[in-house]
């Protein structure tokens, strides 16, 4: 397997991503829009040397035996290159973040404040096979006016690489230092680890990922994490779902891209729907392949379903298997999600609304759905444009994360000589 290894000084990758966040910073929209056209032009004239790059990584991925799912995911086309340029248009379309006046208020004593957004400074991006993230989370961080640091996963290594250069070339005909746009070109995971305790230079990390490599980056790094989740996600569908809503919407959250964070992974069953409308929920099933993994209720009504166990209830299956459990009520479905769930993404099917509320209001997750399919949980979809991932935590940016997530605040104070 050919691999990509450089003598690399991090420290001074870093310190010179710090350096340019500090000229990104100031920019005017209308330089960092700018940049990210001319990016974009020359993603799409270069897109040649981009699949060469490729081609080694797929050849790697032959070797070591990677699956078709993830094979797709690291395959690079012209038509995928031009998606990307056209993205970082989108990008640059959107509203820039920063420099908004969030409030403003005047003190008694005539002492002005201002709370206005500003960029959070370096990003540290960690992320695994997806070269199409290395694109999408420069574009996000520029218009941002923030620098980043690229640590992609070895499977893509040769392909991001090639991407970075692309764009470290079209910044020099920007105003943007190309310095802004740094790739850690190693596989080694020591450079990594070295990233976790940077905080000198690095202001906030986000990991995306599976659940090994987020839990790796939150339970090491001494650099704020921004926290994005894998997606173990539900649908309910409750004793007063409509089956013809109910039925499309659990085939679209399983089966339209298994292999997301945003599809489901468990349904649950309320006792009495499932009595009135087994028949037709065996032959959807049957009809798109979906193997299902089942409690004792489940096994009776459902062919050649699989018996559940404990690691059914957890598992992220990423494939058309679903694990299902039959319930006796709303509260029953929750419980489970509190237990199972990974915060992401929760759907209630039902024409009942008190019923739906007490869901809405009682599941902790980043997002809830009412009649509608978890696919949604994502920055595009929901009219962000791009995403830099989904967050599950609670502080700072929660759900999909667009361009106001890599802001944070300033208070800024007015005075005309005033003394505490």
């Amino acid at each position: 397997m050919t691999l990509v290894q450089e003598n690399l000084d991090i420290k001074s990758q870093a310190r010179a991503a710090k350096k340019a966040s500090k000229k990104i910073s100031i920019l005017p929209t209308e330089d960092k829009n700018r940049a990210l056209y001319i990016l974009a032009e020359h993603l799409e004239a270069g897109y040649e040397s981009i699949i060469e790059a490729n081609k080694v990584d797929l050849q790697n991925g032959i070797e070591a035996g990677y699956t078709p799912a993830f094979m797709d995911r690291l395959t690079l086309t012209k038509e995928r290159i031009i998606e990307f340029a056209e993205g970082l248009r989108q990008v640059a379309g959107l509203e820039d973040p920063t420099d908004q006046v969030i409030s403003d208020w005047t003190l008694e004593n005539d002492l002005q404040v201002k709370k206005v957004t500003v960029p959070l400074g370096v990003i540290g991006m960690i992320y695994e096979a997806r070269p199409n993230v290395t694109v999408d989370a420069t574009g996000l961080a520029l218009k941002s006016g923030n620098a980043i640091i690229l640590k992609g996963g070895s499977s893509a290594i040769h392909t991001n690489k090639a991407i970075v250069d692309v764009i470290q070339h079209a910044l020099e005909h920007t105003k943007i230092p190309k310095e802004a746009v740094q790739f850690i070109a190693s596989t080694d995971r020591k450079a990594t680890q070295q990233l976790f305790t940077m905080k000198e230079y690095i202001d906030v990390l986000i990991p995306r990922g599976g659940a090994s490599l987020i839990q790796t980056v939150v339970q090491h790094a001494t650099v704020p994490v921004l926290e994005t989740g894998v997606g173990n996600c539900h649908v309910y569908i409750d004793s007063e779902a409509d089956v013809e809503k109910a039925l499309p919407i659990l085939v679209n959250a399983k089966t339209d891209r298994p292999a997301v964070c945003n599809a489901a992974e468990t349904v649950l069953i309320h006792k009495d729907w499932l009595q009135k409308h087994k028949d037709e929920l065996v032959e959807t099933l049957q009809k798109h392949s979906i193997t299902v993994h089942g409690d004792e209720v489940a096994l009776s009504a459902i062919p050649n379903a699989i018996p559940s166990g404990e690691e059914d209830w957890a598992n992220e299956y990423l494939s058309l298997h679903i694990a299902m459990k039959i319930v006796d009520d709303v509260h029953e479905a929750i419980d489970h999600i509190d237990h199972y769930g990974t915060k992401h993404s929760e759907a209630i099917i039902t024409e009942n609304q008190e019923t739906a509320d007490v869901f809405m209001k009682l599941v902790d997750a980043s997002s809830l759905y009412h009649n509608a399919s978890t696919r949604f949980t994502d920055g595009g979809a929901l009219g962000f444009g791009a995403e830099i991932g989904i967050s599950t935590q609670k502080l700072h940016a929660r759900g999909p994360m667009g361009l106001p997530a890599l802001t944070t605040v300033k208070f800024l104070m007015t005075g005309n000589g005033q003394i505490r």
